[in-house]
């Protein structure tokens, strides 16, 4: 029985660890719950449809440099680190706008 146990405490282990990396990179989280962010902005009225429009616009080009930084087979060093840079900056600006006190109208 405990050897049963201990196998499917190890299995469901390795299963739970290959189901949380499986294409879910530091990156792409990230960028999710900036994409996130930026909706509950929308929703709440935190941002006008300028902001969301520039920090959508800033978003999407985050993405195209992700794709073609990782054309070549994946991220360098270098190129790894200005992408974080990038996504610090983006969240920086996706607080600001939504702590600036501007209200979108209704």
């Amino acid at each position: 029985m405990k050897r049963v146990a201990g196998i499917l405490l190890i299995a469901s282990f390795i299963l739970g660890l290959s189901v949380t990396s499986f294409g879910h990179t530091p990156i792409d989280r990230r960028q999710h719950r900036q994409r996130e962010r930026i909706r509950q902005g929308v929703r709440s009225d935190e941002l006008t449809r300028r902001e969301a429009r520039r920090l959508g616009v800033e978003q999407a080009r985050i993405r195209r440099y992700e794709a073609r930084a990782r054309r070549d087979g994946g991220l360098s060093f270098r190129e790894r680190r200005r992408l974080d840079r990038r996504l610090d900056r983006a969240n920086r600006h996706i607080l600001r706008q939504k702590h600036d006190r501007q209200d979108r109208d209704r």
